[in-house]
Parts: structure tokens; C-alpha cells; sequence
């Protein structure tokens, strides 16, 4: 279900609105006509490796197939955050919907605008989201909160700002204690007008050890 805003006492700022605006049509997304992809997979964890197939028509309906079901399950999540981020959507029905305010902070990632309604907040530099700040509670779930920040990016064939690097913290939204933290690092392949994913290299820390996930994505065909 989609979230709704919740009501806000708080005057919208332009300047926070089109800041934001900005930023959010920099962002490469696949195009409105996209259909979809398939494409072949493997994954490797800390050297074990299992293959199979993708097929991507939309956030909502993304299938992959491998051997091992826990890495098939990781994998198709991690699929479903790729076209979620990268499927074609407006900005009034994304982050445009919220009441908007910004401040201007000296902070090194830019200005800080916050998203009233949605429990987050964003920096913004050069029209770029360069970090993303957010606290989310699920029903059956413990609450928490994360910080993403970009640190490297690509500009496409159609001049679109593509993250290449980034690097999350997870913690705690009562006392801010560090949970976990993943590095993701990721290529694309240009196929027709869409930046698909090509591949994916994650650094987490799991079982009392460092693991190294790393998706190859080969064969890619359009629908």
C-alpha cells in the first residue's frame, strides 16, 4: 500500500520544493515506455557462487531464479531496491507530495531539507541528493532508522546523475546505537535508452564477519 503523508502544521517552502524538483529530474530513471529486462545472473558470496536468470517488468514485479532459495530471496530484494529507485515516476507522486522546508547549515553535504510527513530528511548539493537520512517502523517489526550517503556518480548518455557508490549505516532510532553498515558499489550497461544494472558489489557485516556479495548481471534483453 502506498504511503500517504500525514497532515502538516508546517508552511511548504518553494525554495525547499524546487530544490528538490531539481534534483529529483537530474536522477536517471529508465524511461516511461520501459517494459522491462531479463538478464542472467550470478552471485557470489565470499566465493560461492549460484546462477540463474532475472526478469524485471516493474517494482512490483521482479522474479529471479537461482539454486540456493536464501540467496534467490536476498537477490530478488536486492533487484526489487534497484527498480524501485530506478523505475519511471513523477516527482509530485514521490517526494513532491510532502510538505517541504529547507535550512542551510554549512553542513559539508550541502543544505539539509526535510520531508515533513515521511520521517526523513535529505542533503542536497549541486543538484544532486547526496544523503538520506530516514526512520521507518513496519508492523512485526522492530523500528529503525538509516543514513545513506552517495559518494560517487556517473552521468548517462542522457546527462542524468547515475549513483555509482554508496555507503549505508544502520542504527538504532531510540538511542542511535550502529547496527550495520553496507557499501554498495555498482556498474550499469547502456541497452536501447536504459542504464541496466550490470553489477553489484556489497560489503556488510554478518555472523561476526565481513561478507562480500557481489551479482554479475549478463545477456540483458529488453521486453
Amino acid at each position: 500500500m502506498e504511503h500517504q503523508p500525514a497532515p502538516s502544521t508546517v508552511a511548504d517552502d518553494p525554495r525547499a520544493r524546487d530544490l528538490l524538483r531539481r534534483a529529483f529530474e537530474a536522477t536517471a530513471r529508465w524511461p516511461k515506455d520501459f517494459q522491462g529486462f531479463t538478464a542472467d545472473l550470478t552471485v557470489n558470496v565470499n566465493g560461492n557462487e549460484t546462477s540463474g536468470s532475472v526478469l524485471v517488468k516493474s517494482p512490483r514485479e521482479v522474479s529471479v531464479q537461482l539454486s540456493n532459495g536464501d540467496i534467490q530471496k536476498w537477490a530478488q530484494e536486492q533487484l526489487g531496491m534497484i527498480a524501485v529507485h530506478r523505475g519511471p515516476r513523477g516527482f509530485d507522486e514521490s517526494d513532491g507530495k510532502y510538505t517541504l522546508t529547507m535550512e542551510e547549515d554549512g553542513h559539508p553535504l550541502g543544505v539539509k531539507l526535510t520531508i515533513h510527513g515521511s520521517n526523513s530528511y535529505y542533503r542536497l548539493k549541486d543538484n544532486r541528493i547526496t544523503q538520506i537520512n530516514r526512520k521507518m517502523a513496519h508492523p512485526g517489526m522492530n523500528p529503525f532508522a538509516f543514513t545513506i550517503n552517495v559518494e560517487e556518480s556517473a552521468v548517462t548518455k542522457d546527462q542524468k546523475n547515475l549513483t555509482t557508490k554508496y555507503t549505508v549505516y544502520y542504527y538504532s532510532p531510540t538511542d542511535g546505537t550502529l547496527t550495520n553498515v553496507e557499501s554498495f558499489t555498482d556498474t550499469h550497461i547502456r541497452i536501447g535508452a536504459c542504464d541496466l544494472p550490470a553489477t553489484r558489489r556489497i560489503i556488510t557485516y554478518e555472523g561476526k564477519q565481513v561478507v562480500v556479495k557481489y551479482l554479475n548481471f549478463t545477456n540483458h534483453s529488453l521486453l
